[in-house]
């Protein structure tokens, strides 16, 4: 990653197309997971390690999908 590149926002891929955004946390080391859940095959698409919320809120940024708020 250079000092000049410019941060472009991807679409989301045509195969996780109306799937939910899922993260997922390892049992045995807690490593946190954030991508695209597939229900019929329950595995995780473009899988990103988030070490911070900060980037959950990257990974939405990123696809240009509006994050939900929880309460």
């Amino acid at each position: 990653m250079g000092i000049f590149t410019k941060n472009v926002g991807r679409t989301v891929p045509p195969e996780c197309a109306g799937m939910e955004i899922k993260t997922q946390t390892s049992t045995c080391t807690g490593e946190k997971v954030i991508g695209f859940y597939n229900r019929n095959t329950r595995e995780l698409m473009y899988s990103e390690l988030v070490k911070s919320p900060c980037d959950i809120a990257e990974f939405y940024k990123k696809y240009g999908i509006k994050q939900e708020k929880k309460n």
